[in-house]
C-alpha cells in the first residue's frame, strides 16, 4: 500500500474526529445536565456553540473535501503518475487539513479560508501530477 493510500484513510478518518472534538464537551455528563444526548445527536450538536459548533462545521467540511482528494489519488495512481508525486500531493492535502480542522475551532476564519484553498488546489493537482 502507498502512503497516498494511507493518507485515504487518515482523511476518511477526519470527519470521525471533528465529530469527537464536537461531541467530547458532553461526553460524561448525563443528557439533564447537558451531557451528549445519544437519542438525538444532531439536535444536540445543533445547540452547541462555540468551538463545539465549529468543530462540527469541520466534521461537515471534511465529509465534503473527500470525493475531489479520492477522486484525485486513484485517477492519479490509474495515470500512473509518479508515486513520489502522488505521495507528496496526498501528505500535504493531509497536513493541509489538519491545520484547517485546528483553524476552524480556534475561530480564525481568514487563515482557515487559506487552508481550505490549498487544500482544493492540492487536490486538484493530484489529477496532473
Amino acid at each position: 500500500m502507498t502512503i497516498a493510500n494511507y493518507c485515504l484513510i487518515v482523511a476518511c478518518l477526519m470527519p470521525v474526529l471533528c465529530a469527537a472534538l464536537a461531541k467530547s464537551k458532553g461526553f460524561g455528563k448525563r443528557r439533564r445536565d447537558g451531557g451528549f444526548d445519544n437519542h438525538d445527536p444532531r439536535g444536540w450538536l445543533t445547540r452547541q456553540g462555540g468551538w463545539q459548533a465549529r468543530a462540527n462545521a469541520a466534521q461537515a467540511n471534511s465529509f465534503e473535501s473527500l470525493p475531489l482528494f479520492i477522486a484525485g489519488v486513484l485517477a492519479a495512481q490509474q495515470m500512473q503518475h509518479a508515486q513520489s508525486r502522488i505521495d507528496l500531493l496526498a501528505i500535504a492535502f493531509v497536513v493541509t487539513r489538519v491545520v484547517y480542522v485546528a483553524l476552524y475551532i480556534a475561530d480564525q476564519p481568514s487563515l482557515r479560508s487559506l487552508a481550505w484553498a490549498v487544500g482544493t488546489a492540492l487536490s486538484v493537482a493530484l489529477f496532473f501530477a
